[in-house]
């Protein structure tokens, strides 16, 4: 196999390479408004989960599908997030600098609040992009699986801070964080979740064929239309039969 032919090893990583350039320069481009961050985050974890499992995409394409089909509940899930940050940050402020002493039970409490939407917001935009379901159940979800995938989480955390401290401490490298800053940690990070959301799939799929032949027909419409599953189902197979967690 020559060098240069396009079913090479280097030809198919260059092509990834330049997809991801310009997959983090169109996120970068949708959260310039800032009120369409949200979408712009779920599309771009639509985008990085196919890529991850090496499906056939086109990144314009189908990025600006994903950001279309969940701008309303992405720009609510990321409202929600904003207002979250907002009272967390004001918080430890307030803890920080008030003349008031406040007991460490207190601090405490907000510690735990504050690693929990850490936990819940590393994954809503994953669990948003690929399943079909209301804000409320969207964000209950995240913080479940955020939970049964604990180590990969924490993981996931800190990719998504990389880039920030490569920015700071790194100013020679900015141009490499404006082309990867967005799309390389979310393209590990579901490298990382990525066999955990095909059990799920596996699990509510094979739910949804034992209910019988027209709803998995029709499940299976959706599908195609969308490539998102599982309405209002995921949050229960979670809680019953939670799947085991297994390095990627």
């Amino acid at each position: 196999m020559k060098l240069f032919d396009l079913d090479s090893p280097l030809m198919q990583f260059l092509n990834k390479v330049a997809d991801m350039m310009w997959l983090n320069i169109l996120t970068l481009i949708c959260c310039i408004p800032i009120i369409t961050v949200g979408p712009a985050m779920t599309a771009l974890h639509y985008m990085a989960l196919k890529m991850a499992r090496n499906e056939e995409c086109y990144i314009t394409r189908d990025y600006f599908k994903s950001f279309k089909m969940n701008l309303r509940q992405g720009i609510l899930i990321w409202l929600i997030q904003l207002v979250v940050i907002v009272l967390l940050a004001g918080d430890f402020l307030i803890m920080r600098y008030s003349a008031v002493s406040f007991g460490q039970p207190m601090k405490v409490i907000l510690m735990v609040v504050a690693i929990v939407v850490l936990f819940t917001f590393t994954f809503v935009y994953p669990v948003l992009a690929k399943f079909d379901n209301t804000v409320m159940r969207t964000i209950k979800n995240a913080f479940f699986i955020g939970i049964l995938q604990f180590p990969k989480t924490i993981l996931m955390m800190i990719l998504s801070v990389v880039p920030a401290v490569l920015f700071v401490v790194a100013p020679q490298i900015i141009p490499v964080v404006f082309l990867f800053g967005f799309s390389a940690p979310a393209w590990a990070s579901a490298k990382l979740y990525n066999k955990f959301f095909r059990k799920l799939e596996d699990q509510i799929g094979a739910k949804a064929e034992s209910e019988g032949e027209e709803g998995a027909e029709n499940a299976e419409g959706e599908s195609e239309e969308d490539e998102r599953i599982f309405k209002d189902e995921l949050d229960e197979s979670l809680q019953e039969e939670p799947p085991r967690i297994e390095e990627a």
